[in-house]
């Protein structure tokens, strides 16, 4: 006798416990000619007739009683096993790794994002150096270009602008100096470009959210994603956004993960919250623009 298949068992526990291939197609998710090859494959394997098939139904055979009382048994004896890992299995956890300011961005969007029944936690990686999604680091990551190599695949989501920024009640503001990245711990195109340029920088920091909460303290001028600056009602621009620092982002996955229902439904609501703000990321409605007197 070949190996059984214990899906098959399954199968036939239902279809003699209802009497029919009709009765087992809502718990075993089959359709009932897939449950009747089965069926038919199942009897092929132990080398027994297990039913009698008829117009009224499937009445079994005593090989096919005898086989249902030992199902019956092996179903009860899994029980216990099934309710351990059953209380022991954790919500499947989603790893998403972004920039600060994009997580900031993220985060204020938090409800268009996930919801109670959604059956997944989402973990936000926030750095900013690249976290390899082709050997599982994260599972979705959002970047200023899409993948390059791996088994990896990529959505364009949105473009991004820069502007600087400094307090809105800041004294002074024409006396500002500014506020940029330590060198050695710069990452992104914009904190680069601050360093490049002839410019007074007062205060250094080695966290984009220090350089954050540093301007918004007033201590100077910072460079930052207007999807940020722009809704941050403590904040005002300092100055016109800086084109050279404007760039796309991407939504970046691993291929064989991108169907999964779960992820896929992320991966839908990630889409559509760029789609439905791509004026806030482009700079196009600042609460408070440059102007002149800003200094």
């Amino acid at each position: 006798m070949k190996n059984l298949d214990w899906e098959d068992l399954q199968i036939f526990y239902h279809v003699a416990d209802t009497g029919g291939l009709s009765g087992a197609v809502a718990p075993t998710g089959l359709s009932a000619a897939t449950i009747g090859r089965r069926m038919l494959a199942l009897e092929q394997k132990t080398g027994q007739t297990l039913f009698h098939r008829s117009q009224s139904g499937y009445g079994l055979t005593r090989a096919g009683e005898a086989l249902q009382s030992r199902v019956r048994a092996m179903r009860a004896a899994a029980m216990p096993v099934h309710e351990f890992l059953t209380e022991q299995a954790e919500t499947p956890i989603i790893r998403l790794t972004a920039g600060t300011g994009t997580v900031f961005f993220l985060s204020d969007n938090i409800s268009r994002l996930v919801r109670r029944d959604d059956g997944f936690r989402l973990n936000f990686l926030t750095t900013e150096t690249t976290l390899d999604i082709a050997h599982r680091e994260a599972d979705l990551g959002i970047r200023n270009r899409p993948a390059q190599a791996g088994n990896l695949a990529s959505r364009r989501l949105a473009t991004l602008r820069f502007a600087p920024y400094r307090s809105w009640t800041a004294q002074q503001p024409d006396q500002l100096e500014w506020v940029g990245m330590d060198p050695a711990f710069a990452r992104h195109p914009a904190t680069h470009w601050l360093n490049a340029q002839d410019l007074p920088i007062r205060f250094l920091a080695n966290s984009v959210a220090t350089v954050h909460q540093l301007v918004r303290a007033g201590a100077g001028i910072g460079i930052m994603p207007c999807m940020i600056g722009d809704r941050d009602p403590a904040l005002a621009r300092a100055g016109p956004i800086i084109q050279d620092l404007t760039e796309d982002q991407y939504l970046v996955m691993h291929a064989d993960d991108r169907h999964r229902p779960q992820m896929r439904r992320l991966i839908d609501r990630i889409v559509g919250l760029y789609r439905d703000s791509a004026a806030v990321l482009a700079g196009e409605q600042p609460i408070r623009d440059f102007s002149p007197d800003m200094g």
